[in-house]
């Protein structure tokens, strides 16, 4: 399944991927040939956590090199803002609050709620998708039911 990310976020992954498989499993593998050096294996609570250490390692460089495998670079200079789309910001107002909110739409794997990133899959991202400057929408949420009218669409 293709992940729709920007130029920036494919850099910075392949960045940690990099730092991942070089400085991070040298930092591993030290912490284990440390531990070993302890002795009796079977009761080291060293040796046992810096094998875990090196699982969850190897599953984010796994993780990462399927993602890096999956992406597909979108040109925010090309994006049509006529109707929102993958990358785009959207300035919304909850028409129930009043209050206005920006959120840009991105993949499961750059959505940030500080950020205000939100997932393409999420249910407000969802429900953007495809609309335009003026359209309401209606979405349900953990908190309930909101509606939101979107405002302005751009990059």
């Amino acid at each position: 399944m293709p992940i729709y990310i920007t130029r920036e976020r494919f850099e910075e992954m392949v960045r940690e991927l990099e730092y991942l498989k070089t400085e991070g499993r040298r930092q591993v593998a030290k912490k284990i040939q440390e531990a070993r050096e302890k002795g009796d294996l079977s009761e080291n609570a060293e040796y046992a956590a810096a094998k875990e250490e090196q699982i969850m390692l190897e599953k984010r460089i796994l993780q990462l090199e399927q993602q890096l495998a999956d992406a597909r670079i979108i040109d925010t200079s090309k994006i049509d803002t006529s109707t929102v789309q993958m990358l785009c910001k959207v300035r919304v107002q909850n028409l129930s609050t009043g209050q206005v909110a920006t959120y840009q739409i991105v993949s499961d794997v750059e959505s940030n709620s500080r950020e205000g990133k939100i997932s393409a899959s999420s249910p407000i991202g969802r429900a953007l998708l495809g609309k335009r400057v003026g359209d309401e929408v209606e979405i349900q949420v953990p908190a309930g039911r909101i509606r939101l009218k979107i405002l302005e669409i751009t990059v």
